[in-house]
């Protein structure tokens, strides 16, 4: 966690996993306040997930890992994020510690923005009403997220989840806002596509909270070398060749060169269907053929 803060802040807290459409609106709203007021636009999150930490057995998937967040909130006009270590020590902090050592001292928050229904401190025992008393004693100003706003973002984040886990790509891109991402390391894979014209790059994902969407074949689109690539991707076992730990693996169509060891981010652009087994990769082939012709005849009206 950053402690040298030098300009002075407006700040919101929360995990944000998404940066969704219905934390874009709190994200505009400060903005917003930090424009009017010379504030720098500031947010606060957590990492490990609370939940992670404190429910030992939560088997949580998070729709972004840190740096997709950074690089989202970033697009959006936040220029100070702050992640800060989630322990158990931490959680024991009062909450008026939490409010004079981080807000206040580290932070410099002059106007936080947050939900009605927050909670903070120790046994999360403080709410809006108790930070709206320590902005009086500490000098900053308290802006309260509507009902119907939390709402949102809470219905948002449900339906993305659900979304992603049932390989619904245009729900959760609407959702969204824009194109849901994978982003990790292209290791050395089988070799197997290149055996039948369609080689693969293979995304090795470090971050095992990220949430993998359902298994199947994807329209994707990545920068890779400033330039545009569009391609399909398979998540799943490889079951025609007897494959049994899941893998991403992306064929680029008008790609032909290495990609080992090269950090990508794929965006999920449409779900062209489910992995199968086929009895040979002839067969294999001949379903790949009619994936790219597919994905050809999507890509002619995705508006790019």
């Amino acid at each position: 966690m950053k402690t040298n803060q030098t300009q002075n802040t407006v700040l919101t807290i929360g995990t944000f996993d998404g940066v969704h459409i219905g934390h874009q609106k709190i994200i505009k709203r400060l903005v917003e306040v930090a424009n009017n007021k010379g504030l720098q636009p500031s947010l606060l999150t957590f990492f490990p997930h609370p939940r992670m930490v404190l429910q030992k057995d939560a088997n949580i998937k998070l729709i972004n890992t840190i740096s997709e967040k950074e690089l989202l909130l970033k697009r959006f006009g936040i220029t100070n994020l702050v992640v800060k270590k989630f322990t158990k020590d931490f959680s024991r902090l009062t909450a008026e510690a939490f409010v004079e050592d981080i807000l206040v001292d580290q932070l410099k928050a002059k106007h936080v923005i947050i939900g009605y229904d927050h909670h903070f401190g120790r046994n999360r025992n403080a709410n809006i009403n108790d930070l709206r008393q320590f902005g009086e004693q500490f000098d900053f100003d308290v802006e309260e997220i509507s009902m119907q706003d939390i709402n949102d973002v809470a219905i948002s984040s449900t339906k993305i989840r659900a979304a992603l886990n049932d390989g619904d790509i245009k729900t959760a891109n609407t959702y969204l806002g824009y194109n849901f991402m994978l982003t990790g390391t292209i290791v050395k894979g089988k070799g197997i596509g290149k055996t039948i014209n369609y080689p693969t790059a293979n995304l090795k994902i470090e971050e095992t909270y990220k949430l993998i969407p359902k298994q199947g074949v994807y329209i994707v689109q990545a920068i890779i070398d400033n330039v545009l690539e569009f391609g399909m991707m398979n998540i799943g076992i490889n079951p025609t060749v007897s494959g049994t730990d899941q893998s991403i693996e992306i064929h680029f169509f008008n790609l032909n060169k290495s990609l080992y060891d090269k950090k990508l981010s794929v965006q999920l652009l449409h779900r062209l269907r489910d992995e199968q087994k086929f009895d040979s990769l002839d067969l294999l082939k001949r379903q790949l053929e009619i994936d790219n012709h597919n994905a050809s005849e999507f890509l002619k009206t995705y508006d790019k």
